[in-house]
């Protein structure tokens, strides 16, 4: 069993209109969000194997969040500007060369990507992943490159304002 978690950074800050979208921060609901949320995941499914995430500053924060409730070295995250600029793709061309022997696989990036790639990837429909919301599919496989060919199971999704 392969699974994918598709993590939406968490609420970002528009209080500095003179930044770029890459550079923007997390706002302070971000800041709250994030941990709570990466604690929420960590108890439902433990440390990913690998975690890829947007360098973008907000995705970059969440990501370091996570990897703090993950007790994950923030230097084993891989981010890269490729998960900002043109997401969808590269997710799907990591995956595809994924080695066989990693099973839980993190993105962390940006809508309206994680929300297509959760629908993609799950066959169910998504208007919309809200920031730091996390959707975790299983797929009945072996191989990273047949999720490309068939839809997982959606495991759960959560999201802050989700009530328990």
């Amino acid at each position: 069993m392969k699974t994918l978690l598709l993590i939406r950074h968490a609420k970002s800050g528009w209080e500095n209109p003179e930044l770029s979208d890459f550079d923007r921060p997390l706002s302070v609901r971000g800041l709250t969000d994030a941990p709570i949320m990466a604690d929420r995941i960590n108890k439902l499914l433990g440390k990913p194997d690998k975690i890829y995430s947007s360098s973008a500053t907000r995705a970059k924060t969440t990501a370091l969040f996570f990897a703090d409730s993950f007790r994950i070295d923030a230097d084993v995250i891989l981010f890269d500007k490729l998960f900002y600029d043109n997401y969808a793709k590269t997710v799907k061309k990591t995956i595809s060369l994924l080695d066989n022997s990693i099973n839980t696989v993190a993105f962390i990036g940006h809508n309206p990507d994680i929300t297509s790639l959760a629908t993609y990837f799950s066959g169910e429909y998504f208007e919309n992943i809200p920031t730091c919301g996390v959707v975790c599919i299983d797929f009945d496989t072996d191989n990273w490159d047949r999720l490309l060919e068939m839809n997982g199971v959606i495991r759960f999704y959560e999201y802050p304002k989700k009530s328990f």
